[in-house]
């Protein structure tokens, strides 16, 4: 089985002192069903009720008024005993049942078993779910394979990983042959990326035709989703989707309206690009003005990159053998395209919201985010000339801005430049929004303000 991270999330949950059902979103064929269960197999009894194999448990659940009775419909549909105290209740393809969601909150409250909630284009059908209910459901998103896990599913070990990170820790060159074997893998990745399927076919058979197959049969139930849940826009979502390769390939990667239809304005389309996003089958990268956090006020809503939330479908979308053509490095290909978007995928999968800046007068940033509270542009570099970087350099020498440091990834090994440092590309893995400890104790001495006995 795939090592995926999020098991360690899930494990949190299992064994959280907290009174709260998880709801674990993502796109289609992430592997959220694979890895509940897996969590499944911890529990003295694991109850499945997905409501899509049993649509009439749907409407079991219709009209219940307390968890006595909405436990005693659960116990009438499900596949194993309920125990009190070692049960865990899967409660798949939820979107069929959307009262089930707003009565976890009863369930909860009962105490007796511990719930998760998931299934297919949550993000579409239950769109105001983080607010429902509150307090009682924490949201959990899941990602394809990023780099780190594909490479332990290609049998990197760990111990290599750590002494590349200490390398990113450090600024300094990692060693040259662990190197380019890494570069190696991340081009195949560009190629395979990170839907589990997709990942255990290539392991299980090196055949990137099987690895292709798998990916078009992927994107192709992507298509039937959107027939199926938004058939009025059904023409606009298809033909968004299937611009995306070439919108990538153009000079400035920016997704260009009149490619969709030259007479429609962006309020016409913005509920296709909406669709794809809850879907979690694209994400946009909007443009902010300034490089100054937080980069969510200068947003522009109408400027925007848009990105597949896996490159290997993304690669997979474009005509002829590109694959094989990747591994060649040929030189008539535009890696950038391909570049960014894995790099789009790591950030998001790590949890940053990702932003590109375009000025008329300094140029364009690839991506900014913001970590530490501070801006932090990013520059993505395919080919040999990757410290020629003019916006960058514009950028970073604006006293106004203040930006402490700057990533470029490219290639080649690291190496330091001033406040630019430049890594290989591979090190994306490294790049993690930082979390909030799990406590946070602070107290105010009062002492002087209190009341003396």
């Amino acid at each position: 089985m795939l090592y995926r991270r999020i098991s360690e999330e899930l494990e949190r949950f299992r064994v959280s002192k907290e009174r709260k059902a998880l709801l674990v979103t993502g796109a289609r064929q992430v592997g959220k069903t694979t890895s509940i269960e897996a969590l499944g197999k911890e529990y003295r009894s694991f109850v499945r009720i997905n409501f899509i194999e049993k649509p009439a448990a749907a409407a079991l659940f219709e009209g219940a008024t307390s968890a006595r009775e909405l436990l005693l419909r659960i116990s009438a549909v499900a596949d194993g005993e309920l125990i009190p105290g070692q049960t865990l209740i899967f409660l798949d393809e939820v979107q069929r049942c959307p009262e089930i969601v707003t009565a976890i909150k009863f369930l909860v409250e009962e105490g007796s078993y511990q719930y998760i909630l998931s299934g297919s284009l949550l993000g579409v059908e239950l769109r105001d779910i983080r607010s429902v209910p509150v307090g009682y459901m924490d949201v959990l998103e899941m990602y394809p394979l990023d780099f780190e896990e594909f490479l332990l599913a290609n049998g990197v070990a760990r111990s290599v990983i750590e002494a590349v990170r200490d390398c990113f820790e450090h600024r300094r060159p990692v060693d040259a042959v662990i190197h380019e074997k890494l570069m190696e893998l991340f081009r195949l990745y560009l190629i395979v990326g990170g839907m589990p399927a997709v990942v255990d076919k290539y392991v299980r058979t090196y055949n990137l035709r099987e690895v292709v197959r798998e990916q078009q049969s992927i994107v192709a139930a992507y298509k039937r989703d959107i027939g199926q849940y938004d058939p009025d826009n059904k023409l606009y979502l298809e033909e968004i989707l299937a611009l995306i390769p070439s919108e990538l390939n153009s000079k400035n990667k920016r997704f260009i309206l009149k490619n969709l239809n030259e007479n429609r304005r962006f309020s016409r389309f913005e509920n296709s690009f909406i669709w794809l996003k809850d879907a979690g089958v694209a994400w946009p990268v909007f443009c902010a003005a300034e490089p100054r956090a937080p980069l969510l006020l200068s947003r522009s809503t109408n400027l925007f990159k848009l990105f597949m939330n896996d490159v290997g479908l993304l690669a997979s979308m474009y005509m002829g053998d590109i694959q094989i053509r990747i591994l060649n490095r040929e030189k008539d290909i535009n890696f950038g395209a391909v570049y960014e978007n894995a790099v789009a995928q790591e950030l998001k999968a790590h949890g940053f919201e990702l932003f590109y800046f375009n000025s008329k007068k300094q140029g364009e940033l690839d991506f900014m985010i913001e970590n530490d509270a501070e801006v932090l542009p990013i520059e993505v570099k395919s080919g040999k000339d990757y410290t020629r970087h003019a916006a960058l350099s514009q950028v970073m020498g604006n006293a106004d801005y203040a930006i402490p440091e700057a990533f470029v990834l490219h290639n080649g090994n690291v190496e330091r430049a001033g406040r630019i440092t430049y890594l290989p590309v591979y090190m994306t893995m490294f790049l993690w929004k930082k979390r909030l400890p799990d406590d946070m104790i602070y107290r105010i001495d009062l002492s002087g303000l209190t009341e003396r006995v």
